[in-house]
């Protein structure tokens, strides 16, 4: 299996104008992503998973195993609001040919320290496939206090569960995760790139972000990588800009800019969103964006010139 570890964007889910999953501009996304030098790519929150059908999040784990030809990493989001729902999607991801699962905890349910340690102990139990344990409760879901995340590693080993730790602070969560497991932890960030400066300081195995930036990240990942410091703060400024603008609406906002971007670049047939949202970007905000893009782009052609 190919190693967990760089840049692995999440994949955004495209529509068609009757709300359908758009299967052509799926496949043109991840074409895009191995060209722009993308590790793999996973299923998350940004894909609108919470916002499909059962049958559709079926549907698109089956789609996007398909089409990874050989081509890195494939980790598929499997978190639900049950655990004999998370097992029925992990067990998609294994015969859709994933390289690894990765799950939030339940959104409706406040679940106690021994409820959560339960949930992810059984689906690490019960699936074959390495397990990426995501805090996303700076959006979405619960925190994970840092003793049950500290107990599944020691339980499995690192091989078997990794981290992708999102909770608010950011980086002293990470490092903490880090030191309390002794540095054995895998760990991943998922800040969009607005924090990966500071995280990649603090030892993260790789980055998970949207695809809408993804020639700005894997640009910053490879000058970080290389101990470029000029090109490392080039890159990063912009890829900050843009996504302050995406934070105003937390996860609305990330997918409106998402869609907006891949939509203008060619990507996708539609800029469609799941209904319903509560944010639409104005033309003001769009028009800051695509100033914004103009600045990313030259940094990264800046970089690698």
């Amino acid at each position: 299996m190919p190693e967990l570890v760089g840049v692995l964007p999440v994949a955004h889910t495209p529509f068609l104008d009757d709300d359908s999953i758009d299967e052509e501009s799926l496949g043109r996304q991840l074409d895009w992503a191995f060209d722009q030098g993308a590790n793999g790519y996973c299923t998350g929150m940004v894909s609108e998973l919470l916002r499909l059908t059962a049958g559709e999040r079926v549907e698109l784990t089956r789609l996007l195993g398909g089409l990874k030809q050989g081509r890195g990493v494939f980790v598929a989001g499997i978190g639900a609001e049950s655990t004999h729902q998370a097992l029925e999607y992990g067990r998609v991801a294994e015969e859709a040919g994933a390289d690894a699962v990765m799950a939030i905890p339940p959104v409706t349910a406040a679940l106690s320290r021994e409820g959560l340690e339960e949930y992810f102990l059984t689906l690490a139990e019960q699936i074959s496939l390495p397990l990426i344990v995501q805090d996303a409760s700076s959006y979405v879901g619960q925190e994970i206090p840092l003793d049950v995340s500290a107990r599944l590693l020691d339980r499995f080993g690192a091989e078997k569960v990794l981290f992708k730790p999102e909770a608010n602070p950011i980086g002293p969560n990470l490092s903490a995760l880090r030191d309390a497991t002794q540095g054995r932890a895998v760990i991943f960030e998922g800040s969009g790139g607005i924090a990966l400066v500071d995280s990649y300081r603090r030892g993260i195995a790789g980055t998970m972000p949207g695809m809408e930036f993804l020639h700005g990240v894997v640009a910053l990942w490879n000058a970080l990588e290389r101990g470029d410091e000029e090109a490392v703060y080039a890159i990063y400024f912009p890829i900050c800009a843009l996504v302050s603008l995406q934070l105003q609406a937390g996860l609305d906002g990330f997918l409106a800019v998402e869609k907006y971007v891949l939509h203008k670049r060619g990507l996708f047939t539609t800029d469609r969103r799941r209904r319903p949202y509560r944010w639409v970007m104005d033309r003001e905000t769009q028009a800051e964006v695509d100033r914004l893009m103009d600045r990313l782009d030259a940094a990264v052609a800046g970089a690698s010139g």
